[in-house]
């Protein structure tokens, strides 16, 4: 189900991003080969995470009408997601359960993720950045044609993720 405009849920301007879904999901793009390329795990992690982050702020920019609210109140991308895009309160819920792991990564906490747990993180980044694009109606960015995708059979599943 899709939301006109006229019906477009508001969240505070103040978190709205300032660039274009288009520009946000490039920047996710090259965030997620830069993961890709990343080998300690905690930092793997943290720039997969981040770029599903910028995803998930391109659909906040592309669907979301700014609403004048004071700017006390702190507001997670990841609920905003939910109320702006119900149909992805899946990965809303998936990425706001890693945002302390990324956190305590970004801080230089060692062995705060494993290795499995990054790798599973960025394979669904990928993911999502890639329904994000497709909801959005925007070409896929070229940025990961390349490149050396993680994956195997034992990998976690992931929300959206199709039963075998």
């Amino acid at each position: 189900m899709s939301t006109s405009p006229a019906q477009a849920p508001t969240v505070p301007a103040h978190v709205l991003p300032h660039r274009t879904p288009a520009q946000l999901l490039v920047v996710a793009r090259h965030g997620l080969a830069e993961a890709a390329r990343t080998r300690p795990d905690g930092l793997r992690y943290a720039a997969a995470h981040l770029a599903a982050l910028r995803a998930a702020a391109a659909l906040l920019a592309a669907r979301a009408r700014p609403a004048p609210t004071r700017r006390n109140r702190i507001t997670s991308v990841w609920v905003l997601l939910a109320a702006v895009a119900p149909e992805l309160d899946e990965w809303a819920a998936y990425f706001a359960a890693g945002a302390s792991k990324r956190a305590a990564a970004e801080a230089g906490i060692p062995r705060v993720v494993t290795a499995r747990e990054a790798d599973d993180l960025l394979r669904a980044a990928e993911e999502f950045v890639t329904v994000v694009e497709t909801a959005l109606g925007l070409a896929h960015q070229p940025a990961l044609d390349g490149l050396h995708r993680l994956g195997g059979a034992d990998a976690a599943p992931r929300p959206g993720a199709a039963a075998a």
